[in-house]
């Protein structure tokens, strides 16, 4: 199933492909599309029974139990149906899917082992190597508004991550020109698709060119090479899943306290963190290779 986060597909392209063994690249993928496969199975028939139940004119979350989704979705759900609370319900969706992957993809061993406690792991995060981004057009400018990912391994961390990521989406000032990008931009999973400035789905560079730095503030240098980003079709084949782990991770009441509202608004200005990353990969291939020279 070809439903991966941006890091992903990056495994596959022109700069963590250098940094990152065959193995290792298989290992994050894996880890990655299990935890993408697990939310889309749990979310899936979720979404199924409000629509049936919209066209039915009547509350059918009742079956919710059928498909092992969690009690806690099942009141949310109810609540949704008498209150139409979106954000209430949105932020539930959101502590419902971090902490149904908590144990059968965070706390899972095989993943501790071969993602979560490397030291490539780690590093990545030190140094700040994930974005999730929201391309919108601002006149004939693609541009980019988003969030880092910081301890990614903390439930309360990723939770908190995605109450921001949906007030960034639905604020008034991007929202109309995020929806506009998204219906007018075909998806192909490349970074071509918002920036074909830097990234190619092609690759233009030879395998014995040896590298050298590209970017300097988000603009390729003269005369370099795009970076290849290819598209998902291209990049990771079909994946067969193993039925998901039985049982239901709501424990404790507590996790209510993420249904309130920020108050705080949310900066979502990226731009400058996402060129830095791409600086930093570049500087680390340089390393790397003079290091096995």
């Amino acid at each position: 199933m070809k439903r991966e986060t941006s890091f992903g597909k990056t495994l596959k392209g022109d700069l963590l492909s250098r940094l990152l063994s065959g193995k290792e690249q298989k290992e994050f993928f894996h880890f990655l599309e299990r935890g993408n496969w697990l939310i889309f199975q749990d979310v899936y028939p979720q979404m199924l029974l409000y629509e049936e139940s919209i066209n039915r004119h009547t509350n059918l979350f009742y079956l919710l139990p059928r498909f092992d989704v969690s009690k806690f979705m099942y009141v949310l759900w109810n609540h949704f149906w008498q209150t139409k609370d979106r954000y209430t319900l949105a932020i539930a969706l959101v502590i419902n899917e971090q902490s149904y992957l908590e144990k059968r993809v965070i706390q899972n061993p095989l993943f501790q082992k071969t993602v979560l406690e490397t030291l490539k792991f780690q590093i990545q995060e030190l140094f700040s190597l994930n974005q999730i981004l929201f391309p919108y057009k601002k006149t004939d400018e693609a541009k980019v508004i988003g969030q880092s990912i910081y301890h990614f391994s903390s439930l309360h961390d990723r939770i908190l991550l995605g109450k921001r990521l949906y007030d960034l989406l639905f604020d008034e000032t991007f929202y109309e020109q995020i929806y506009n990008w998204s219906i007018q931009q075909p998806h192909t999973g490349s970074r071509q698709d918002y920036w074909p400035e830097i990234f190619n789905d092609l690759n233009e560079s030879t395998p014995e060119e040896p590298f050298k730095r590209r970017t300097r503030n988000c603009k390729l240098k003269p005369g370099a090479n795009r970076i290849y980003s290819p598209k998902l079709q291209f990049a990771w084949s079909d994946v067969d899943h193993v039925a998901a782990e039985k049982g239901d991770w709501y424990q404790d009441w507590t996790v209510l306290q993420y249904l309130q509202k920020h108050i705080k608004k949310v900066n979502g200005d990226i731009y400058e963190d996402y060129c830095e990353t791409l600086e930093r990969i570049e500087l680390a291939i340089i390393a790397k290779n003079a290091f096995l020279s």
